[in-house]
């Protein structure tokens, strides 16, 4: 009986959200690409993922009682074979395209570990596809099993990684007698024990005191904000969703000539992808004949909520803020300037706090409210933007070099476009996904936000030096990261 509940661990209430939020016309799975330089056979990848992927033991736990109060278990009828499978293709990318289409539509097996691995021949070359249930880990947590997977010397290939092995807490006599029941005892003990030495060190200094009554303050406003924000701006983007996803994915750009643009504009890096998607997101609709002039759409963007330093655990752990994409400016360094105003204002705010707070609530909210509550945030937004920074230099799986990465990541609610930036080696791209009633042609707005970076060159280019009239940047400007 002790043997079997210590294999049992209760889902956080975040992890619980994400699980809870799955729907047949949004399934909560992010969905990774690893395009490799040369063939890969299905032996080599299943000894990879069983070595260097299993030796974490929640890649063999299945979730129990998902209705209910849900917690993992060990699979006793986990097969590797179902997990890694093999995809014989006989065309290039829009048939790769094809096949990323099904696979992102088609929910992953609830009575088994929801993680799966395929390998899809092409010619000359293999791709790898990854998915994940969200609830197994965010994007960030994700990025770092793939850097426990991969190799940056494939002479030299690691071993099972580290990173995400969680540091266990030295567990007492009583905790170690009554196993899992005791040692959540005892975890609780601890954290109360932890916020309690936190407030008597806030208590004792003026100045802490200050600052958190600031911080509870802005809590308190954010979480009004959120509550009275008014349903997004209606358009194509919005409306009836179907079972049916559709993904693309853009050329990649120079990192280096972003960086580049950002330096002369004063903005970060992703300042200038997200206006570049902007931008892309305002051709397409001006493309299909809607109004655009004055419009904002609404994006939910992830804020990663972890504390600096190594990775200690899978899970969800991240935040989301409202951001207004300026749909209505066209020029494309005004839209840039006005991206980076609106979201440095985002990131004074508590605003991921409480959204982080509000996941929590829904992933313990009965499931009349949690729909409820699902319906009005995602009533406020048309799009899920994410960025993620990426390995700097080439990662290899199994001895191949990784040629291109990329990942979609999956929307909520009655949101139908998700649109994902990913830096690899140097190179930077979007990935689009996209519900098939709202946008069946993803791969326009990937072309677009490559020609919305080149316009925005051009832009910067004939901007006048500043100083001089007109100029509309600093006189120095100053990068920011």
């Amino acid at each position: 009986m002790q043997a079997r509940a210590q294999q049992q661990e209760a889902l956080t209430a975040v992890d619980a959200a994400w699980l809870r939020m799955d729907r047949p016309t949004n399934l909560m799975m992010i969905c990774g690409l690893m395009i490799l330089d040369g063939p890969l056979e299905l032996p080599q990848l299943r000894a990879v993922i069983e070595r260097r992927m299993l030796c974490f033991h929640r890649f063999r736990q299945r979730i129990v009682d998902a209705a209910g109060t849900p917690y993992w278990e060990i699979d006793p009828d986990f097969d590797l074979d179902w997990h890694v499978r093999h995809v014989a293709l006989p065309a290039g990318s829009a048939t790769l395209e094809e096949a990323i289409t099904d696979l992102i539509s088609t929910a992953l097996d609830p009575s088994k570990p929801m993680w799966q691995f395929h390998l899809i021949d092409m010619p000359r070359a293999s791709a790898v596809v990854a998915r994940i249930h969200h609830c197994y880990g965010d994007g960030f947590a994700m990025l770092h099993l793939l850097g426990a997977i991969t190799d940056a010397d494939p002479a030299r290939p690691g071993g099972p990684g580290s990173d995400l092995a969680p540091p266990q807490p030295p567990r007492s006599a009583w905790e170690r007698v009554f196993g899992l029941p005791g040692e959540t005892a005892g975890d609780v003990l601890r954290a109360l024990r932890a916020v309690a030495g936190a407030g008597a060190a806030v208590v004792s200094d003026r100045a802490g005191v200050r600052d958190a009554v600031h911080a509870g303050a802005d809590l308190v406003y954010q979480a009004a904000v959120i509550a009275n924000m008014c349903p997004d701006a209606p358009s194509r983007l919005k409306g009836d969703l179907g079972v049916t996803k559709k993904v693309a994915w853009s050329d990649s750009m120079p990192i280096a000539e972003i960086k580049a643009v950002a330096a002369v504009l004063d903005c970060s890096v992703n300042d200038v992808l997200v206006a570049c998607a902007t931008g892309a997101l305002r051709a397409y609709l001006a493309g299909k004949g809607d109004a655009v002039d004055g419009l904002d759409l609404r994006a939910l963007v992830p804020v990663n909520l972890r504390p600096p330093g190594r990775l200690t655990a899978l899970g969800n752990h991240f935040g989301m803020v409202f951001l207004d994409l300026p749909i209505g400016v066209e020029e494309p360094v005004r839209c840039a300037l006005e991206v980076r105003r609106r979201m440095d204002l985002l990131k004074q705010s508590k605003q991921p706090l409480v959204a982080f707070g509000i996941l929590a609530a829904m992933g313990m909210s009965p499931d009349f409210l949690r729909e409820r509550i699902l319906d009005a945030l995602a009533a406020n937004a048309s799009v899920v933007a994410t960025n993620v920074h990426g390995p700097d230099a080439p990662r290899y799986l199994a001895g191949r070099r990784i040629e291109r990465q990329m990942f979609w990541v999956p929307q909520s609610g009655g949101i139908g476009l998700g649109i994902s930036l990913f830096s690899y080696a140097g190179q930077v791209g979007l990935g689009v996904a996209a519900d098939a009633r709202r946008v069946p042609d993803p791969g326009a707005i990937a072309a677009l936000f490559v020609a919305q970076f080149e316009a925005l060159v051009l832009s910067v280019l004939m901007l006048p030096w500043p100083g001089q009239p007109g100029a509309i940047v600093p006189a120095r400007p100053r990068h920011r990261q």
